[in-house]
């Protein structure tokens, strides 16, 4: 975001940073300017930059130890943090000043920054809500740790080869990663299969060791997260799988150089690649083991950095509030009484106390396949203590359930850790649920679908201990620093930039939106930044999209639920009607469609199949030509989103009702003035509140419609009968018409849709049409479009992640900011 009064170039801060990053590029990287390539000026760039912040988080790691201060640990798979550079930039207030310091070296800013590889830490909104989380706990200054895995690898770099997802490695780390700091000193054991054995001790005592089959090292890597504007700066410490001897010499001595390296090999590949193929047993294990490789490393770094100040571990959930983001996590609940009650000798009632007062579970799902269920065999293998854990943490529980409902065995049945049906698995959901002092939902709807289906028994058991806190997204990254423009618009009307920390004064926005001449320059802004996508997506897939044209984006991870495959059906619909009537009254459009399928997600990759075929076909014809356009934009990760997050029009949030917990992409595109098309689902509910009907495109089955629905015997063959344009989009489909003749390509699809249908694509489908040719005759009154976009913007201070961290620090978490400008003036 441009600053009100750039730095001129003989500005103090503009030397510095030349300095700097000269030091860097002779210190740091053994170069001079001469010979620098472009990854050098970067991370030149960069270290200087990264300077600056460990500053901040010396001083904020220091004030917390003064304070003691109770710190919130966030455990997460995923962190989808996003480039460093510009954030930090913007967030330290130095962009202005770096641009002016790189032009005076003959440098561009931008491009430098282009050369930053986005860290593969992450895949989706779970990940991308855990870094906005990270940028709102420094930005409020609460006292805050992320903790996960340093992925070698992301979940892959997508690329589209004959319309196929590819999945290509994610080497993030191969030119470097300048914003970490490893932390070799900082390593835990992490013991994994092998056996247990019980005893007596000379006190009385039952004890059980774990014999392990093998240890790992875990090793921590610490990345510093700025406060937007102020002095704090958290910390994401992750950790990378080590061996604990990576090379056994007697074996390299004895010719047999192979298994000399071996153990290294085998230990690194635990930390190696972000959600591995989990299809076969392998990478079920693997999945397991990642698991409880970061949550055990975590848990160890918080209990040595508790006993450098406290003598015991009593008092240890005063100290941390453990944060579980999703179940991914949730074996930190048996494994925090494996180190209290083995390893730190207290006895099971007192531990148990501790763990359910440190432990909140932020559900995120209401598919059952993410709420992860673990074969007791495999879990016993790989973590047999654990199990049993497991066994008395559900014998007691179950103890207490029969106290309190006697004879409802089969009340005892749902609520048990460990499910006897189809197979004996462990429920981690219903362990994050027992062990843990507070349970959230995402949403309002998501909330009370969790209360009145999915957990429900464990609401009518512990009501109180259920909340409901819906998700935010940062302003700091999601608006100021992808949409330039538009910050800059909203900075100059409001007078100043201190919506960039209170997102609710964009509010103030909506009176300006009454006015011609400031919606002229809020459309000129739109287009801009379509102008800019236009040219990277040519760039990128060859497609000519129009920026004049309505621009209608469905971004997101692909999955049947979320319906890729019902805006594909409207682009058929929709060329079909040009091609049928080159006279139609369609406004021009372009459906923009971006996300990443999981390898062996077939059914998904069929829809990325889909989606280019129709493009392949729609983008050659003459009767769309200069009417509609299709385009699947390759790689969408949070680097990317900043090209198309600032240019869209229509927004698609059009998941089955009841099916989303919240979503966070619906929150990106509203707070960057994209008008919603979307069901009652998820965080829509609250959108719609927030704007209006008269500024959200509504359509579809609402939730308890959707369950009657499937309840009365759903049969979508007699939809289509009754609606001729589905079963035309339908037949064309199946007829070769997007797969080059080929009947067979995407018969799996729609024969799933006909006979099957289980997220009502079908049902649907006429309503989805009725809103889009609702959404064709606002598009028509540019100035209206205008004034609903405005408000979008306006009304999206509710779905900032400060509020969001603000209610988890206020009702479960019970943590105070620490404000470091006020640090040491209170004390004599």
């Amino acid at each position: 975001m441009a600053a009100a009064h750039p730095p001129s170039s003989a500005s103090p801060v503009v030397e510095e940073l030349k300095a700097d990053y000269h030091r860097m590029l002779y210190q740091q990287l053994g170069r001079f300017q001469a010979i620098a390539t472009p990854n050098d000026k970067y991370l030149a760039l960069a270290y200087a930059i990264r300077g600056r912040l460990v500053g901040h988080a010396m001083a904020t790691g220091e004030e917390y130890r003064r304070e003691r201060s109770r710190t919130v640990c966030y455990l997460s798979a995923e962190f989808l943090v996003g480039p460093h550079l510009g954030n930090a930039l913007l967030c330290l207030g130095l962009t202005e000043a770096a641009r002016a310091a790189m032009a005076e070296l003959g440098e561009d800013l931008d491009a430098l920054l282009a050369l930053e590889e986005e860290p593969g830490l992450g895949n989706g909104g779970l990940g991308r809500l855990a870094a906005c989380f990270l940028d709102s706990l420094s930005t409020l200054r609460f006292p805050a740790i992320g903790y996960g895995i340093r992925y070698e690898f992301g979940m892959f770099d997508q690329a589209i080869r004959d319309g196929w997802q590819v999945e290509l490695a994610d080497s993030w780390l191969a030119k470097g990663n300048p914003w970490e700091i490893p932390r070799a000193e900082i390593a835990y054991p992490v013991r994994l299969g092998g056996h247990t054995a019980a005893s007596v001790g000379r006190d009385g005592r039952y004890r059980v060791t774990w014999i392990p089959a093998h240890v790992v090292r875990g090793v921590a890597y610490d990345t510093f997260i700025p406060g937007y504007r102020v002095p704090n700066a958290n910390l994401l410490r992750l950790f990378s799988a080590e061996a604990v001897e990576s090379f056994d010499f007697q074996a390299f001595n004895r010719g047999d150089y192979w298994r000399s390296v071996e153990a290294k090999v085998e230990s690194e590949n635990l930390t190696k690649v972000l959600y591995p193929n989990d299809e076969q047993i392998s990478g079920k294990r693997l999945r397991l083991e990642q698991q409880y490789f970061f949550v055990t490393c975590a848990l160890q770094d918080m209990i040595r950095i508790h006993l450098q100040t406290a003598r015991d571990l009593v008092r240890f959930h005063e100290r941390y509030a453990v944060q579980l983001n999703d179940t991914h996590p949730s074996v930190a609940v048996a494994e925090l009484m494996r180190l209290l009650v083995d390893e730190h000798e207290l006895d099971w009632e007192p531990a148990w106390e501790i763990v359910r007062r440190t432990f909140a579970y932020t559900n995120h799902t209401l598919q059952p396949e993410a709420l992860e269920r673990w074969p007791v065999e495999l879990f016993g293998e790989v973590l047999p203590r654990h199990l049993e854990i497991v066994y008395e943490i559900n014998r007691r529980f179950l103890d207490d359930v029969r106290a309190r409902h006697p004879g409802d065995e089969a009340l005892v049945r749902r609520l048990s850790l460990i499910d006897e049906e189809g197979g004996r698995q462990v429920r981690m959901a219903h362990l994050a649920c027992v062990g843990s002092h507070a349970v959230n939902g995402v949403s309002a709807l998501h909330s009370r679908l969790l209360a009145d289906e999915l957990l429900r028994d464990f609401h009518q058991l512990w009501p109180r201990k259920f909340r409901s806190v819906t998700n935010g997204v940062t302003p700091r990254r999601f608006l100021a620093l992808v949409n330039p423009r538009l910050a800059d618009l909203a900075t100059e009307t409001l007078g100043g930039d201190a919506w960039v920390r209170d997102v609710g004064l964009l509010r103030g926005l909506e009176a300006s939106g009454a006015d011609a001449g400031f919606r002229a320059r809020w459309r000129d802004v739109k287009l801009a930044n379509k102008r800019a996508l236009a040219a990277e997506l040519r760039r990128r897939t060859g497609v000519a999209m129009d920026p004049e044209a309505l621009l209608d984006v469905q971004v997101k991870r692909i999955h049947e639920y979320k319906r890729q495959h019902l805006a594909a059906l409207h682009a058929v619909a929709l060329w079909l009607r040009l091609r049928r009537d080159r006279a139609a009254d369609v406004p021009p459009r372009t459906i923009l469609v971006a996300g990443k399928a999981a390898p062996a997600y077939q059914t998904a990759k069929l829809v990325i199949r889909l989606v280019n075929g129709i493009a392949e076909v729609v983008n050659s014809d003459p009767a769309a030509r200069g009417r509609l356009t299709v385009a699947f934009f390759p790689d969408y990760n949070v680097k990317n989103a900043a090209w198309i997050l600032p240019a869209a029009d229509l927004s698609e949030q059009i998941s089955t009702a009841g099916t989303e917990a919240s979503g966070t992409g619906n929150m990106k595109l509203m707070m960057n003035g994209a008008v919603t098309i979307g069901t009652l689902d998820g965080a829509n509910v609250e959108i719609r509140e927030e704007v209006g009907d008269e500024a959200f495109f509504l359509f579809g089955l609402r939730t308890p419609q959707a369950e009657a629905l499937r309840r009365g015997g759903y049969r979508p063959r007699e939809v289509v009968e009754r609606d001729p344009e589905l079963r035309e989009a339908l037949d064309a489909i199946a007829g070769g018409a997007f797969s080059r003749g080929d009947r067979d390509l995407f018969a799996p699809l729609v024969q799933g849709l006909l006979d099957h249908d289980p997220f009502l694509v079908l049902a649907d489908f006429r309503a989805y049409l009725e809103a889009q040719r609702a959404v064709e005759r606002a598009w028509a009154d540019r100035e209206r479009w205008a004034r609903m976009s405005i408000r979008n913007t306006a009304r999206s201070g509710r779905f900032c992640s400060d509020r969001a961290v603000t209610e988890y620090a206020r009702d479960i978490w019970g943590v105070a900011p620490v404000d470091l400008s006020l640090a040491g003036k209170a004390r004599p």
